[in-house]
């Protein structure tokens, strides 16, 4: 899938942001918003509402960050997106995963090196891309690690990057000032 090298929807910025979308992001229209929300800006009440949901997954969650950053990562690298993939790396590696497993998120639960609950992790990420479905087996993993709200938060947390990733790639969202995208 090729990456759009310009926006189909602009990043706005702060000046151009509306009192709803001012009020919404508070001090960071003041501060430098990544172009996620700048672009999102062009839509404050749909931004106001996925924020809710969206500060659950990342902020809420009873997911541990480690195990929420690999399902992210991997959701990232399935959807080709890399704008989501760069933020999330920088996040990762504040989530106590090495730069050595971020790059092994890329082959998925099949490399070296995985626990069994990472590895259960990364390929319920892998069967919700695929199937939208998390296979008896791989719960059956995953249930020895996690509560069932972790299971509920771990399926939503992939559905939820899964469509952001779908419109960073629609909207071509471009990288942040600082990010690197893939790997080669």
């Amino acid at each position: 899938m090729p990456r759009l090298t310009e926006p189909r929807i602009p990043a706005l910025e702060a000046e151009e942001w509306d009192s709803e979308t001012t009020e919404l992001l508070g001090d960071t229209a003041v501060d430098d918003p990544i172009n996620i929300f700048r672009t999102l800006a062009n839509h404050p009440k749909l931004m106001k509402r996925w924020m809710v949901f969206a500060n659950h997954v990342l902020f809420k969650s009873t997911l541990g960050e480690r195990e929420r950053e690999l399902a992210i990562l991997r959701v990232g690298w399935l959807c080709r997106s890399e704008y989501e993939w760069a933020q999330h790396v920088v996040i990762a590696l504040r989530s106590q995963i090495t730069e050595d497993e971020i790059e092994r998120v890329t082959v998925g639960p099949g490399a070296d090196g995985w626990g069994d609950l990472e590895r259960a992790i990364l390929a319920a990420t892998d069967e919700l891309h695929a199937d939208a479905f998390v296979s008896d087996a791989t719960w059956a993993d995953l249930s020895e690690h996690l509560s069932t709200q972790q299971l509920m938060d771990l399926v939503f947390t992939v559905g939820q990057y899964h469509v952001v990733s779908m419109a960073l790639n629609s909207f071509g969202v471009q990288l942040d000032e600082g990010l690197s995208g893939f790997p080669d």
